[in-house]
Order: C-alpha cells, then structure tokens, then sequence
C-alpha cells in the first residue's frame, strides 16, 4: 500500500476492526478523565484488559502500519493511519477529496488531537455515504467511530448522542453503558481546545 508522504510499511487495517480490543484503543483515551461511577475502562466497548493489550501490540508495531481507508461517493473521504515510529507513535487523519490522486493531512492524535477537525454534519455525511466499489471500509457505525477524533464542533445536534450510542452498540459495545459512553465521548470532544476559525475549513481544499 502506497501513500504519498508515508515512505512506511503500511497495511490494510481493516480486518483489524472486527477483532475484539481496537475500539478501546482507538478510543478509550477520548472519554475524560472519569467520574465518581470509575475510569473509562476497556468494557465500555465491550472489551477487556487482555483484548486490549493484545490489540496494542498490533496496532502500534513499527514493522506494520495499520491504515484504515473511509472513501466516500458523496464529498472527501478519509484516511486514518497509526504511525508507528519508534519513540513517536500516533495516529494520522488524513483527508481525500474527489478528482485528487493525493490525501492531505489535517490532524493527529499523541495524547491530545492537533490539527484542524470537522463538524459533526460532516462526520456525519462521510459515515453515511460509502463509495461504492471502493477499497475501504463500508460500515456506516465504524467508519463514524474511526473519524470520531476529529470532531471539532461546539453545537452539535440533539441526535447524536443517540447516533454515537447506535454506532458504539454495532461495534460491541455493551448496550446498558453506550449512551454514557457516547455522551463522555462527546463532552471530552467538544471540551478540548478549539483550532483557529482563520485557519479555514480543511473541507475548503486549501
């Protein structure tokens, strides 16, 4: 697998996605700080320390990058990439616009997401609308929780707790816990600081 900018042993992630132990790596970290009921945990994604760790030690090998591929029929799609670099892991978020033979990066995630993210409505959009016959993931749930980091947006609807609880249920998660666990994903989200409204939208192509 080739792309530009990444002169690294990258691997189609997508078999990864099924396999018990990704969510709470990939999103364990985005539900705060936790609460008098505990800390965010591996079970809230219907995971547990084992299938965690396990899934540690694939995801961030430096001999393997796993890339996770989110084109999209309607609008720009997505990349994730986990950067494995000895000593300075993190995971890339990568936009693909239609008509361009390149992705461009807009943001990663080392402890704290930088970069410029998305709105909702977006996130939203992207989930909603796979390319057909495209090399990628189709799954409307995962490909929502996969752009979930790059949320960037103060007011976001009514309904997506909701719809973030939904996609949490249809990755594993435990249904008794999925709207607690979508709701602090969604407070730490909107809570950390914000990019510079200067900087321009990263769906403006510039």
């Amino acid at each position: 697998m080739l792309i530009k900018g990444y002169d690294a042993p990258l691997v189609a992630g997508e078999p990864l996605l099924a396999r018990r132990g990704f969510w709470s790596n990939h999103l364990l970290a985005m539900c705060g700080e936790g609460t008098s009921a505990g800390p965010p945990s591996p079970e809230w994604f219907g995971d547990d320390g084992a299938d965690t760790d396990a899934m540690s030690e694939t995801l961030f090998d430096p001999e393997r990058w796993p890339v996770f591929r989110i084109p999209a029929a309607d609008g720009p799609g997505a990349v994730v990439i986990y950067r494995n670099l000895v000593d300075d892991y993190g995971i890339d978020y990568l936009l693909t616009h239609p008509g361009r033979s390149y992705a461009r990066r807009i943001g990663s995630w080392e402890g704290e997401f930088s970069g410029a993210g998305l709105a909702w409505q977006d996130l939203v959009r992207m989930a909603d609308s796979p390319s057909p016959g495209a090399e990628g993931v189709e799954d409307a749930a995962a490909r929502l929780l996969l752009t979930l980091p790059l949320l960037d947006d103060l007011e976001v609807p009514e309904t997506a707790p909701a719809r973030l609880g939904a996609a949490l249920v249809s990755a594993g998660a435990p249904q008794d816990t999925a709207s607690d666990t979508a709701g602090r994903l969604l407070a730490h989200l909107r809570g950390r600081p914000r990019h510079e409204s200067a900087w321009g939208s990263p769906l403006s192509g510039s």
